[in-house]
């Protein structure tokens, strides 16, 4: 039995979603989903004004070992167990579709789902290594992006190759909630209630 096999099928497919709506892409391997990933979901369906937010748990990210990376299965469960609001989509699409690269996500989805205004959605600690990324300048021209800040990474918004790469595609924070209706690139960095809780952390100690 594969890992897929242990997953409800409907895990395995996109969210359904409207023409017209606003949505929110949240990815993260959620090895283990943690209080921080959850005040970030809070943070940008407020800010952002999103009819739905995916939270996709991806089958682990290119740039880090996968040694200690809990089965997608295990991590679905986590996820669903601290995830309350119903605008919240659990979904682990990439899988199926054998999906590593933010940059693939956005590509399939966006195709298929043309009348639908997507949001990449990241915490700050992701930002200054974000030109690591494949293709991250086609992520940033993709869709509009949502930073929101996180403990330690405030001032990422200022020093990171991104950020100074796309400096005049910065928009106010005052505008967020126009964010996802905006021609990317596009992108805001959100400051808010941050978290010091990190996954590498809780997996450390055990917790």
């Amino acid at each position: 039995m594969t890992q897929q096999d242990q997953i409800p099928a409907q895990l395995l497919r996109m969210p359904h979603v409207e023409a017209g709506m606003t949505v929110g892409l949240f990815g993260g391997s959620f090895n283990p989903p943690h209080q921080g990933h959850v005040l970030v979901v809070d943070t940008v369906l407020r800010k952002l004004g999103l009819d739905q937010l995916w939270w996709i748990v991806t089958p682990g990210n290119p740039l880090k070992e996968h040694d200690d990376l809990a089965e997608l299965s295990q991590r679905i469960r986590w996820s669903q167990d601290i995830v309350a609001d119903p605008r919240v989509k659990i979904t682990a699409f990439e899988a199926a579709r054998n999906l590593h690269y933010t940059a693939e996500t956005l590509r399939y989805v966006t195709s298929r789902n043309r009348n639908v205004n997507f949001v990449w959605v990241m915490g700050a600690d992701n930002l200054a290594g974000f030109h690591h990324w494949q293709d991250w300048q086609f992520i940033a021209n993709a869709v509009p992006i949502a930073i929101v800040d996180r403990p330690g990474s405030t001032l990422s918004y200022l020093s990171s190759i991104m950020a100074k790469t796309f400096g005049h595609a910065r928009v106010d924070e005052s505008d967020a909630a126009a964010l996802a209706h905006m021609q990317p690139p596009a992108w805001t960095f959100i400051h808010g209630p941050r978290s010091p809780l990190s996954s590498t952390a809780i997996r450390d100690t055990g917790e």
